[in-house]
This record gives C-alpha cells, sequence and structure tokens, in this order.
C-alpha cells in the first residue's frame, strides 16, 4: 500500500507564510506527478498546484505568483511553499498523487489533509 504523509500548515495571520510537505511512501516503481488541492466547508475540491517528474508545474489562477510548489525526487516528497496568504485561502489541503507501484499501474493516491487558516 502506498501512503502519503502530510506535514506543515497551520494557522497564520493575513500576509503571512506557511509551508506544506507530502512524502509518499511504499512499494513505489515511478511517481508521475504529485500536487496539492484545496476544499473549504461547503466547497468542492479544486486543484491549486501540480508538479510532474520532470519539474514542469502549472498553478491555479487564484495562487499564481504566491504560492511555490517543489519536490525532491530522491525523498518522493512534494513541497508548496505559501506566501502572501489571504483569508480565502483557508482550507484543508490535500496531497495528491499518480503513482505507479512495482508490477502495476497508475492510481490516484490522496493525503488525509491538512488544515491551514488565515485570519485577517
Amino acid at each position: 500500500q502506498v501512503q502519503l504523509v502530510e506535514s506543515g500548515g497551520g494557522l497564520v495571520q493575513a500576509g503571512g507564510s506557511l509551508r506544506l510537505s507530502c512524502a509518499a511512501s511504499g512499494s513505489i516503481f515511478s511517481i508521475n506527478v504529485m500536487g496539492w488541492y484545496r476544499q473549504a466547508p461547503g466547497n468542492q475540491r479544486d486543484l491549486v498546484a501540480i508538479i510532474d517528474g520532470g519539474g514542469r508545474t502549472n498553478y491555479a489562477d487564484s495562487v499564481k505568483g504566491r504560492f511555490i510548489i517543489s519536490r525532491d525526487n530522491a525523498k518522493n516528497t512534494v513541497y508548496l511553499q505559501m506566501n502572501s496568504l489571504k483569508p480565502e485561502d483557508t482550507a484543508v489541503y490535500y496531497c495528491y498523487a499518480v503513482i505507479t507501484r512495482t508490477r502495476d499501474f497508475p492510481r490516484d493516491y490522496w493525503g488525509q489533509g491538512r488544515q491551514v487558516t488565515v485570519s485577517s
């Protein structure tokens, strides 16, 4: 079984910064893509940022220029640096990965979620 273990997030005032980490573990053959989604109460779960194995990135328009996604392939870990945070960034952030296990095919995996709260 593949697991995504998240850390970071928390509470911060508007304009501040927070960082999220997500490490994948298990019988991993390759990681096709990793990224972050977020969901506020009563809202849909929306894509925040993704990064592929070649380091190519894509961001939601709402976070472009403020958030930075990066990865450490040796540690199977993805990071999300969140700067200039706004109250509307408040949500549960979920790590997402498309991972191929040994002798298997690509599947979707989700972390448990980390709370990010930005006060005004």
